[in-house]
């Protein structure tokens, strides 16, 4: 007698939330392995990033979406419809608030709400769900800094709103809340075939995944100096027969003055920033990586369609 096949179950989870609410952190939890680059700096995460997880016979696609914040520049625009874009896209919305941030704002009697940023970014999102006629699950973050006399107010709050289907609470740094997280986005998937291998942990060429390593440690080397004028593409990628990859990226700046930051000194700060980044890369294909980076001046790097294009990103 033949065996009944197993039903497996497959769909996407779209994780959207405020610059900063933790939801790379989050993904690369869920994931059990990096898939998204983290740093301490808002809007690190410039496009989707999709992460494969699994949890018993159903595979979760799990998207990490730009942060959704009121734009300025057209890369801005480009990264909150790209969020916004995913979230349509998806058989279930996770919306990561960081609690703690939104709990101040509730309990400072001397502050209006509305004149917060963190109070603008939650509304922001409210008002894009209603907008688009989505509803989404809640997932209250870092609950471990927080009484649970505040959560169960900021949990009804989030109700009120008549936006949340689930209300989760969670700590995504330490693990704290994630197992019913997964059994809920789990018995949410449609039936279906798995979209990826099994071992397979991102949905990101290996090309794009060396430059956002890049990007990260340069980051978090010249947050202070060079927030979010910088961008790294992987130009070559040559395979060796014994194994290694040769790697050249051009790390873009819009000033000539950004240049010199990146470079250092003698070349130290740019020495650093690649050993750092082989370091990871090496670990991240197990294999040896040789990485050769160069500074490049682009004025106007953030509004080339080409190069956008290489992130998914669509300028209006």
């Amino acid at each position: 007698m033949s065996e009944t096949p197993v039903k497996t179950t497959c769909g996407f989870v779209a994780i959207i939330g405020a610059p900063n609410a933790g939801k790379s952190t989050l993904v690369n939890k869920l994931v059990g392995a990096k898939v998204s680059i983290v740093t301490h700096k808002v809007q690190t995460t410039r496009f989707n990033v999709r992460g494969v997880m699994i949890e018993d016979d159903s595979q979760i696609v799990l998207v990490d979406t730009p942060g959704i914040f009121a734009p300025k520049r057209a890369l801005d625009r480009a990264m909150v419809q790209a969020a916004w874009n995913g979230a349509a896209e998806a058989d279930v919305i996770v919306h990561l608030v960081d609690a703690p941030a939104f709990a101040r704002v509730l309990a400072d009697k001397d502050v209006k709400p509305q004149d917060s940023l963190a109070f603008k970014d939650v509304g922001r999102i409210i008002e894009g769900l209603k907008k688009h006629e989505l509803r989404a699950d809640l997932a209250l973050n870092k609950i471990d800094q927080l009484p649970k006399e505040s959560l169960l107010e900021l949990a009804k709050y989030f109700e009120d709103t008549g936006c949340y289907n689930k209300t989760f609470m969670i700590s995504a740094s330490k693990g704290s809340g994630l197992k019913a997280l997964r059994k809920s986005l789990a018995q949410a998937m449609p039936e279906g075939p798995w979209h990826y291998p099994a071992d397979q942990i991102a949905d990101l060429p290996s090309r794009l995944l060396a430059a956002e390593v890049t990007r990260e440690k340069l980051m978090l080397r010249v947050h202070e100096e060079l927030p979010y004028a910088a961008s790294v593409e992987t130009e070559t990628w040559e395979e060796h027969r014994n194994g290694a990859v040769r790697i050249g990226q051009v790390i873009y700046v819009q000033r000539e003055s950004q240049r010199k930051i990146v470079l250092g000194k003698g070349g130290q700060v740019i020495k650093a920033i690649g050993a750092a980044a082989r370091q990871e890369l090496s670990q991240m294909f197990d294999r040896k990586v040789h990485l050769f980076l160069h500074i490049k001046v682009r004025e106007n790097w953030s509004q080339d369609r080409a190069h956008l294009a290489l992130f998914g990103l669509e300028l209006e």
